[in-house]
């Protein structure tokens, strides 16, 4: 091992391996580094839209829930940029995007482990060294230099990727594209003739109602076609929010695989859905719109899935399929927008280098432990935690941006052999089993 041992190294640096960095600058006996291949930290711009809300509440920043007298809450955010006052005026608990991403800027800048521009190509497993360790090998995204780090402990938080169906490939980016593109090419839609929108979760609303609001200075048809039979809500209600909490992963995590998968499908509403708030404004929109019976060039349309994706001349095709009515279409288009969702972005070294060591819960899904580590075959002390992936092992708080930091705790305290952090029980009005029998 020619170079320095860390204790950690994270692979990706979003809000999850940010959070992660800023609890352990508090934490002085682990010494980490983080790499990300993008020049600098950015929180899916192309979804940055004007006065949308983040539906996590101000409390779930990175740090509040392990140390509220953290430097890195999103309070002292506000107070260095002289705007609690404004804050406490507004009076909700919604962050602004817009400013999400800002605070996500400050902790990041703050911060020296983090290495953008960097992007981890390999992750050589050294399990048969004298000390066991990870060799991670990074490559400069300018100049494409090779350097190799080593760490005792991985944390891979590599997130997300759009998920687009192969039908629907192919055709130029400003033509059809995913919502996490949606602000790059905002401009050039508007000034399409037609523009439709397949989907029907948040991101799905939100871009149709920006356009909505478009239509007040562009002339263009608007369409939605959703799969789902309507534009259902997001599970508000209180008892609900207590399935995000650490008891009740615990106790998901505790279950069989397929106890896990059944009870996720129970959970849809608390998991899949859009913004009560976000639906509210939509609807208003409409009505305020359609005063004096005054037609709109917008359709919105359930139970529609859109099979296909054809070029015909300038227009887009849409092979489309009304499943209740077993009814099948083609609709014309200028511009679609996609709002079919994410996927785990695993990069291609991990099958290379884990997939023949680690432990499968079935063909796709590998078997994490409570605390967030990878189980392996053979027992190791040189751990490899992950934050990706997790629906299936941690429920409905697995892709939850402001529980996140309920990872941090508990990878945090197994790095130090300590409680660095209190990992709260009982914090719930619910149980979920009975421990003894009355």
């Amino acid at each position: 091992m020619p170079g320095k041992l860390y204790d950690v190294i994270g692979v990706g640096i979003g809000p999850y391996n940010l959070g992660l960095a800023a609890l352990l600058d508090d934490t002085p006996e682990i010494e980490g580094l983080f790499f990300d291949k993008t020049p600098k930290f950015e929180w899916h711009p192309g979804m940055l839209i004007e006065r949308m809300n983040l539906t996590t509440p101000f409390l779930g920043d990175l740090v509040t829930f392990a140390d509220p007298t953290s430097r890195f809450t999103y309070i002292n955010y506000l107070h260095e940029h002289n705007r609690l006052y404004q804050f406490y005026f507004y009076n909700t608990f919604q962050i602004p995007r817009q400013e999400y991403d800002h605070y996500l800027q400050w902790v990041a800048n703050q911060l020296q482990p983090l290495h953008f521009g960097y992007e981890v190509i390999d992750v050589i497993d050294h399990e048969k060294a004298s000390v066991p360790h990870y060799e991670v090998v990074v490559k400069e995204t300018e100049s494409e230099k090779q350097s190799s780090y080593f760490a005792k402990n991985i944390v891979m938080a590599t997130g997300s990727q759009p998920f687009v169906l192969d039908s629907m490939t192919g055709h130029p980016e400003e033509d059809v594209l995913h919502t996490n593109r949606y602000m790059y090419e905002k401009e050039n839609l508007v000034e399409s003739p037609h523009i439709t929108v397949v989907g029907s979760g948040q991101s799905a609303i939100e871009v149709f109602l920006d356009l909505l609001k478009e239509q007040e200075n562009k002339v263009f048809q608007l369409t939605l076609f959703t799969r789902s039979s309507g534009l259902f809500q997001l599970e508000k209600a209180k008892f609900g929010q207590e399935y995000f909490s650490p008891d009740f992963v615990s106790y998901f995590h505790s279950l069989g695989f397929k106890q896990r998968l059944d009870t996720l499908d129970t959970l849809g509403t608390l998991r899949k859905g859009i913004n009560p708030q976000t639906l509210m404004e939509l609807y208003e929109a409409l009505y305020h719109k359609t005063i004096g019976e005054k037609p709109q060039p917008v359709i919105i349309q359930p139970n529609t899935e859109v099979k296909n994706i054809s070029r015909q001349k300038d227009t887009y095709v849409l092979r489309c399929h009304q499943w209740q009515k077993e009814n099948s279409f083609d609709y014309e288009t200028n511009k679609v927008i996609l709002a079919t969702g994410y996927k785990p972005h695993i990069p291609a070294w991990f099958y290379d280098r884990f997939k023949d060591k680690i432990v499968w819960e079935d063909e796709n899904r590998y078997k994490v432990t409570r605390d967030y580590q990878l189980v392996f075959q053979n027992q190791r002390n040189h751990r490899f935690f992950t934050m990706t992936d997790l629906e299936h092992s941690h429920g409905t708080a697995a892709t939850n941006l402001g529980l996140a930091i309920q990872k941090n705790i508990k990878i945090i305290n197994q790095l130090a052999g300590r409680d660095a952090y209190p990992d709260r029980h009982e914090t719930i009005f619910q149980q979920f089993t009975m421990d003894h029998n009355i």
